[in-house]
């Protein structure tokens, strides 16, 4: 199980190995960058611990006893990279241990290996990671020598000292081989096919070549505007390149005309009481970090021309809307200008009432709690000399519209008659009379009519009745009113009294009819003062 175990191992890992040097040398689109070096050579000592463990010479091969190969401090490592990008190269690489002795069996190891190298470079040190498949021979007095696949697992430190040249702190590796004696030692044995789990250390110095030259730093200078008048201001800027990136850099700025403030990329030009002419503005930039080819400087041209006669801005104010209610908001906008070209702004913004805010050629008045009149809103227009102009506008605030008409309730009638409980005595009669005046004088006027009925009279639709009697009144009684029908509504109503309420509607206003229900006049029709008696004539019918 052993045997196996490792054997599979060692195939995966070797799997591994194989598919990231395919991977990185197919990569065949990767670039040099210039700033890196194309190539790189380390040659250093090298420390190994072998981990395996063999049969030993002269040994019986049914039965070969162990030799565990000692620990070799004598050694020499050297590798060859071939970079094809700031991170990623590929790596050659020879490890040779043991060698002359005058113990026997002398034991000696020696690794051929390729593979990947994943490099991260800082300006203080350089971290590198590898995998690579290998040739590893052991060669043991009294055996013969041994070729076998292996693979190199590992990473390590280098020191930058100059661009070419580095020393490597460290480099610790993961060393694996497989390796076949089974012609000294029977198969069934773990000795016939050895796995090797070894360590090696290394420490020297690294050489690199190629690599383009580095790139001279660059800086670029702008400047807005390019022509002022005197006492306007300029801004410079600059873009500094090929810098390293990791590093701060330092800006300088000089001028010739007016007084420069810089602060980093950016470069402030007062040009008061400076005099007209050309100048120029110039920036150095410095990366205080690097010992050589770290700096780079710009330029900038610039001209300030004689101020002209000054000439103050002129400002129109307009109020949108010019009439508003109180509680509302008007817009007021301001428009500018200068008739010698330089720049206006709006400020002092003012109002006789009202609160108002404003921000750049617009502000806002806001009118809640104003008394109806006219409000007026200054602002001031001031250039950038310092020349001014006041604008003035004025909005009104009406006096409130007249409330809604409302329905009201006009007057009421009893019906106090217990044997016809539904009659329009000549005292309701009187009411409507009244009622019918108000309709005749206001043509625009509705008529709401709510009866009403005690909860302990029986009479089936008494209320309804009292309602539709008195509208019948209204449109065709004896008084002779003829009131349109359509003018007038019929309700039921649970006031819980013998009434007939009488509410006008005037035009604009509607009824609040919570708490009543419509009368279906196809089935509640008049009462007449003295009904016919239909209910005798039935009960004759039903005898006969």
């Amino acid at each position: 199980m052993s045997f196996r175990y490792k054997f599979c191992q060692g195939r995966v890992m070797i799997g591994l190995s194989v598919v990231l040097a395919l991977s990185l040398l197919s990569s065949t689109a990767l670039a040099q960058s210039d700033a890196n070096p194309k190539w790189d050579l380390f040659v250093g000592y090298q420390w190994l611990h072998p981990g395996g463990t063999v049969p030993t010479p002269g040994g019986d091969y049914n039965n070969p006893t162990p030799y565990k190969i000692p620990d070799m401090s004598k050694g020499f490592g050297s590798s060859f990279t071939y970079n094809f990008d700031p991170h990623w190269g590929a790596e050659f690489d020879v490890g040779l241990n043991g060698g002359p002795s005058k113990t026997s069996p002398a034991p000696r190891e020696s690794t051929f290996s390729v593979g990947p190298r994943f490099i991260w470079r800082t300006d203080s040190a350089n971290y590198f990671l590898h995998t690579m498949v290998s040739l590893n021979r052991v060669t043991i007095n009294g055996l013969n020598a041994s070729n076998g696949i292996g693979a190199i697992l590992g990473g390590g430190m280098d020191l930058p000292i100059k661009k070419w040249l580095s020393f490597r702190l460290f480099e610790a590796d993961y060393v694996w081989a497989r390796h076949n004696y089974i012609d000294v030692a029977t198969g069934n044995s773990d000795l016939a096919r050895p796995s090797f789990d070894g360590v090696r250390l290394r420490t020297g110095f690294v050489i690199n070549f190629g690599g383009a030259p580095a790139v001279a730093p660059t800086a670029s200078c702008s400047i807005q505007p390019s022509e002022v008048m005197v006492g306007e201001p300029l801004t410079a800027t600059v873009t500094a390149g090929n810098f390293n990136p990791k590093h701060t850099v330092t800006y300088s700025w000089s001028g010739n005309g007016g007084q420069v403030t810089g602060k980093d990329t950016t470069a402030q030009i007062d040009t008061t009481n400076a005099a007209p002419g050309s100048y120029t503005i110039t920036a150095h930039v410095t990366d205080p970090k690097a010992k050589s080819n770290n700096e780079a400087s710009c330029s900038a041209n610039y001209t300030i021309k004689p101020l002209p006669p000054k000439n103050p801005p002129t400002i129109t104010c307009t109020a949108s809307p010019a009439s508003v209610q109180a509680g509302a908001t008007v817009t007021v906008t301001c428009n500018t200008n200068s008739p010698d070209g330089v720049p206006v702004t709006v400020s002092n913004w003012t109002a006789s009432a009202g609160t108002i805010s404003g921000s750049g050629n617009t502000a806002t008045l806001a009118t809640d709690g104003v008394q109806p009149g006219t409000i007026t809103v200054n602002a001031t227009a001031t250039d950038s000399r310092g020349l001014t102009a006041q604008g003035t506008t004025q909005a009104t605030v009406e006096n409130p519209p007249p409330p809604p008409p409302k329905a009201a309730k006009l007057s009421q009638c009893d019906f106090p008659n217990e044997k016809k409980p539904w009659r329009v005595d000549n005292t309701c009669k009187a009411v409507l009379d009244d009622v019918a005046k108000n309709l005749q004088q206001n043509p625009d006027s509705k008529l709401v009519i709510i009866g009403n009925a005690d909860p302990k009279e029986k009479r089936k639709n008494l209320a309804g009745e009292r309602a539709v009697d008195s509208k019948f009144y209204l449109t065709e009684g004896e008084a002779q009113q003829h009131i349109d029908p359509s003018r007038i509504e019929v309700r039921t109503g649970s006031g819980g009294t013998k009434t007939a309420e009488y509410w006008i509607v005037p035009s604009g206003a509607t009824f609040d009819s919570t708490g009543t229900e419509t009368v279906d006049e196809s089935k509640v029709k008049a009462v007449p003062d003295h009904p016919k008696p239909v209910a005798k004539k039935a009960a004759a019918k039903k005898t006969q």
